[in-house]
C-alpha cells in the first residue's frame, strides 16, 4: 500500500485499457494485418539512420508567440485548428516499436534538440526503435530514459529532420472548457488532428502498485490506439499534457505539463525519475470514516496503514481499531492528513499532487495531522519509491 488509490481508469503498463479501450498504443491494429498498427504500403519495418546521443538540454521555451493569420505565400489560414496543426504537427512523429513479443506503434513529439518524449508504455521492452516525422523518413531511436509512475519515456533520435524543433510546455493546467487540440498516429493513421475541450483538471489515474499518476488532464478530443505519447496542446501550440489514454464517451487523458516538466529533464539527465515516498496506504475521508472517527467529512486524507520501516513509521499512525458504522466495518485511530508544508491536502490526489510536483526524495516536511481529535505537526523525511519493472 501506499499514498495513492484506484481511480475510474485502470492503467495496465504494458499495453493499458481505459474505461473500456485501449490506453492509446497498444500494439495490436483493429484492421487486421498483423501487429502493426501501420499497414499501409508504408508499413512493415522500415529502415532508419543512427547517431549519438548529445548532452540534455532545459526544456524547450515555457510559451509560443500567437499564430500568424497568413502563411508564407500569404494566403489567410483557414482557421485556428489549421494553424495549430501547421505549427505542431512537424514535431510529432510515429513511432514503431519492436519487442520480443511484437510489435506495436504510438506517438512522439519534439522535446528539446534530439529528445522525443513518449509513454513508458509505448516503449516498454523495445529492442529497436524507429520513427518517421513529416519531414523526412524512418530514422532509428534510443530509450535514454524511462519512468513506469508517471508513463513517460524519453527517446533520443539524432536524425531528426529540421522541421521537427522542441514544442514548448505550458506553466500550468489550462482552464476547464479550454479548447486543445490531440495530434497523434490513431490506428497507424500518421499526422492526425482532432479537438476538444478540457473537460477536468487534477485527474488521478491508476498506475502500478496502488500509486497514482497525479494532475493529469480529462480531455473529450478524440484519442485511441496510436495515439499515446502524443501532445495535448492548447490554441498557442503550447503542450497541455501527454496523451496516455482514451476511452469511454468522449474521455481522454493526458500526463500534465507540470508532471512532465519535474520527469523529463531527469530521464535525459539520469535515465529515471526518483519519486518521493512516504509509506502509507490513505483514504479520502468520506462519509463513514469521517463518522467512525468523529472528524469533519472531506477535511484531508486518512491514513489507514503504515510500512514499517518506511520513511513514515514513527512519524504518522495508522489505524489501531474499527467500528460499525451503518453495518459496515470502518477502520478507526488513523492520523488524518490535513496538510503538507502548510499546504491544505483536501483529498488524497491533493497529497500525490504535492509529493510529484513539490518535493524530491530526502526532503523534510512538515506534516499537520489530527490525531485523537487534536490537531499536531510532525517531521517527515521523504524516501524514494522503489523501481518498478
Amino acid at each position: 500500500m501506499d499514498e495513492s488509490t484506484p481511480t475510474r481508469r485502470r492503467f495496465l503498463a504494458s499495453c493499458g485499457v481505459a474505461l473500456g479501450a485501449g490506453v492509446a498504443g497498444c500494439n495490436a491494429s483493429p484492421f487486421g494485418g498483423g501487429d502493426d498498427a501501420d499497414t499501409g504500403p508504408e508499413g512493415g519495418r522500415p529502415d532508419g539512420g543512427t547517431g549519438e546521443v548529445v548532452d540534455p538540454l532545459t526544456p524547450a521555451g515555457e510559451s509560443s508567440d500567437q499564430f500568424d493569420r497568413f502563411d508564407d505565400a500569404g494566403q489567410e489560414r483557414s482557421g485556428t485548428y489549421a494553424e495549430v496543426y501547421d505549427r505542431t504537427s512537424p514535431s510529432v512523429g510515429q513511432i514503431q516499436v519492436y519487442t520480443p513479443s511484437g510489435s506495436g506503434s504510438g506517438t512522439g513529439w519534439v522535446f528539446r534538440d534530439d529528445y522525443v518524449v513518449t509513454n513508458h508504455h509505448v516503449v516498454e521492452g523495445a529492442e529497436d526503435i524507429s520513427m518517421r516525422f513529416s519531414g523526412g523518413g524512418w530514422i532509428d531511436g534510443t530509450v535514454v530514459g524511462s519512468d513506469i509512475y508517471s508513463d513517460l519515456a524519453v527517446v533520443s533520435a539524432p536524425a531528426l529532420p529540421d522541421s521537427a524543433s522542441g514544442l514548448p510546455l505550458r506553466d500550468s493546467d489550462p482552464s476547464v472548457g479550454a479548447e486543445v487540440v490531440a495530434i497523434g498516429n490513431p490506428f497507424g493513421f500518421s499526422g492526425s488532428v482532432s479537438a476538444g475541450i478540457v473537460s477536468g483538471v487534477d485527474r488521478a489515474l491508476e498506475g502500478p502498485n496502488n500509486f497514482s499518476i497525479p494532475d493529469a488532464i480529462q480531455t473529450d478530443a478524440a484519442v485511441n490506439p496510436g495515439n499515446s505519447g502524443g501532445p495535448l496542446v492548447d490554441l498557442d501550440g503550447n503542450v497541455a499534457g501527454v496523451i496516455n489514454s482514451g476511452g469511454g464517451d468522449n474521455i481522454g487523458f493526458a500526463i500534465s505539463a507540470s508532471l512532465t516538466r519535474r520527469v523529463v529533464p531527469s530521464l535525459i539527465r539520469d535515465g529515471e525519475f526518483r519519486h518521493s515516498y512516504m509509506g502509507v496506504g490513505i483514504q479520502d475521508v468520506g462519509p463513514l470514516v469521517a463518522e467512525a472517527n468523529d472528524i469533519e467529512q472531506g477535511n484531508g486524507v486518512y491514513v489507514a496503514t503504515v510500512q514499517r520501516g518506511a520513511p513514515a513509521d514513527g512519524a504518522l499512525r495508522g489505524s489501531t481499531g474499527q467500528t460499525t458504522v451503518n453495518g459496515r466495518t470502518v477502520e478507526t485511530g488513523g492520523d488524518v492528513i490535513v496538510a503538507l508544508d502548510d499546504t491544505p491536502i483536501p483529498t488524497n490526489n491533493a497529497l500525490a499532487s504535492f509529493l510529484a510536483l513539490e518535493t524530491d526524495p530526502g526532503d523534510t516536511i512538515d506534516v499537520t495531522v489530527l490525531r485523537n481529535g487534536r490537531r499536531r505537526t510532525v517531521e517527515l523525511t521523504l524516501g524514494a519509491r522503489e523501481n518498478a519493472r
